[in-house]
């Protein structure tokens, strides 16, 4: 099956390119470059998504820890990316393989165009023959660009990219029934579908497997999934991570995607655009959603929250806070205070006809 996957999104998490002290390690950086390099001599176009910029920073500037100040560590980033990128340029120019820096932050996802101008530019470097590595720009970003994880942005590559594979690379060796280092716990080698209990159970396991965590993972699972991207998080210290994976072995955990696509404005509504907002519902809206295919109607929102206007995504989320879809949204939050609840008669009397039936209508809806 991966054997087929003509272009994948390798994501390297931090656990991957740095040691036990949190400076880089420089030997797995190059294995990683070679297992790249087969796999693209294979005839698999590869992007990369790379961690340790501001590692390599603190450890260029002498820095013993991380600054607590922002500007110190946006410094840092600075410093880093210019480090990586040269170290990445110089072992893949070994393999005669051309790289390019691509440096994203989650207003180049929100922005139709940019999105759009961003999608071009990454194609147009993979029929070159370059490998993409990208990077979050963590030397300006400010907290509401910020993408919040770094496995949000791999997936979010994945689907900018129309990539057949997502893999995380990370420090475990897949998903756990429970935290392994805490007891019995059992290895799920295949998830056929991200469903609550899967949620759960990731919800349960440490923090501080990866950058991101197990909860972060399932995440981009989720939105992989969507675009019909299957999804690996895998051991980042297996010299033959990559090739195992291409090979169809059995490793780590795969995520199956969804059988049938959304269709790719639908996927940047849901995905790249930044989430203002929430709004409850009942379950029969949760039904009427996930099983029979329907819009949000006001009658079955019991909740909302957040300060989100006209046109912003926003989640939909059932009676347990378990989100089931996100879509852009057809009124302001403070619209939604007088109609939630009510039929669309008793909103035509008091916003007069000229109103929307839907809150999110289906063409503009992603459903997990």
């Amino acid at each position: 099956m991966n054997k087929r996957a003509k272009r994948i999104v390798v994501k390297v998490g931090s656990s991957t390119v740095t040691d036990a002290t949190g400076r880089l390690d420089h030997e797995n950086i190059k294995v990683l470059v070679e297992q790249i390099a087969a796999t693209w001599a294979q005839g698999t176009e590869c992007v990369l998504v790379f961690l340790g910029a501001i590692a390599a920073g603190l450890e260029r500037l002498g820095l013993r820890e991380r600054p607590k100040e922002i500007a110190k560590v946006q410094a840092a980033a600075a410093v880093g990316q210019g480090l990586l990128v040269h170290e990445y340029t110089a072992l893949f120019r070994g393999h005669d393989i051309h790289t390019a820096q691509v440096l994203l932050t989650q207003f180049d996802m929100a922005h139709r165009e940019l999105y759009l101008n961003a999608k071009r530019a990454i194609g147009e470097l993979l029929s070159m023959g370059a490998v993409p590595v990208v990077n979050e720009n963590d030397t300006t970003t400010v907290e509401e660009i910020k993408f919040g994880d770094n496995d949000t942005i791999a997936a979010l590559v994945a689907v900018l990219v129309e990539a057949d594979l997502l893999i995380l690379l990370s420090d475990t060796d897949g998903l756990y029934t429970g935290d392994p280092r805490q007891g019995e716990a059992r290895h799920l080698t295949r998830v056929d579908e991200v469903t609550p209990e899967i949620e759960r159970m990731a919800s349960g396991i440490g923090t501080d497997f990866g950058s991101g965590g197990m909860v972060t993972k399932i995440h981009a699972a989720k939105i992989a999934g969507a675009a019909r991207v299957g999804m690996y998080i895998a051991d980042g210290r297996d010299p033959q991570v990559l090739q195992k994976i291409m090979n169809g072995r059995e490793i780590g955990t795969y995520f199956v995607p969804k059988k049938k696509r959304v269709p790719g404005r639908r996927l940047w509504i849901g995905f790249g655009r930044a989430v203002k907002g929430r709004v409850i519902v009942d379950d029969g809206a949760v039904r009427a959603i996930v099983h029979d295919g329907k819009s949000l109607l006001p009658a079955g929102i019991t909740g909302h929250a957040g300060a989100f206007g006209i046109g912003d995504t926003i989640e939909v989320a059932g009676p347990d806070g378990t989100v089931v879809a996100r879509g852009s949204s057809n009124y302001a939050a403070a619209e939604l205070t007088g109609i939630k609840g009510k039929r669309s008669r008793q909103i035509a009397d008091a916003l007069g006809e000229d109103f929307s039936e839907e809150v999110i209508h289906r063409d503009f809806m992603v459903v997990f």
